[in-house]
């Protein structure tokens, strides 16, 4: 049998906390390794329980879940946890912060239960949760406020049809949605998007989202 996915809750509201760790805990597949309800103790006990998925909320004290997702999941960690961020509408602008810093994917606190759990088996499988018609709203609402980074590569090692599956990822667009744009196969599109990390040097669908808007692919 598969070892169960082993879950950290961190979230400063406890009834929240409480209610993600009984859903999680209820599956037969995940088990709750721990819970906390501030960054710097999700920081000490990710380090010490090592879990599979530290489901991470981005307001609390002590250290915001920005900052500990960098220390957990950064790229200047050797051996990085994956962080499933949850957040508010209200929030959103933070998210794109813990996505650069290092988090596997986000989703709304009020998601359904069975959308909590598909993101946390989606990321413990190495994979990066990135909604398309939640990344249209967040991503795309802060464009403007993201200011292109200096140096470093800006998309010239990628082929013209590269490029053009990167802008449709960071626009949020599923492999099914960009294999319809540019009339090709699903299969296409994913030998595209792994060649596009490959070249680039990135570890997941969500890093592209970022590079791309870092790098003023997407306006």
């Amino acid at each position: 049998m598969t070892a169960p996915v082993r879950v950290l809750v961190c979230d400063d509201q406890e009834l929240i906390r409480t209610g993600f760790a009984t859903i999680i805990d209820a599956q037969p597949d995940m088990t709750i390794v721990g819970e906390c309800g501030d960054g710097r103790a999700a920081v000490d006990l990710a380090v010490r329980l090592r879990p599979d998925v530290v489901v991470m909320d981005i307001r609390m004290p002590v250290l915001d879940g920005i900052e500990a997702t960098r220390l957990l999941a950064g790229a200047a960690v050797p051996v990085p946890v994956k962080v499933l961020v949850v957040t508010t509408f209200n929030l959103d602008e933070y998210v794109y912060e813990a996505l650069r810093a290092g988090a596997s994917g986000f989703l709304l606190k009020d998601a359904p239960p069975a959308q909590l759990l598909h993101g946390i088996r989606t990321v413990a499988t190495g994979a990066a949760l990135l909604a398309p018609e939640v990344t249209r709203q967040l991503v795309g609402r802060y464009a403007a406020r993201i200011r292109p980074a200096e140096g470093g590569p800006d998309g010239g090692a990628l082929t013209r049809r590269e490029l053009e599956v990167l802008r449709l990822i960071a626009e949020g667009l599923s492999n099914s949605e960009i294999a319809a744009a540019l009339v090709i196969s699903q299969e296409t599109v994913k030998t595209y998007v792994s060649r596009i990390l490959t070249k680039l040097d990135l570890r997941d669908r969500v890093q592209a989202v970022v590079y791309a808007y870092r790098r003023g692919l997407v306006t």
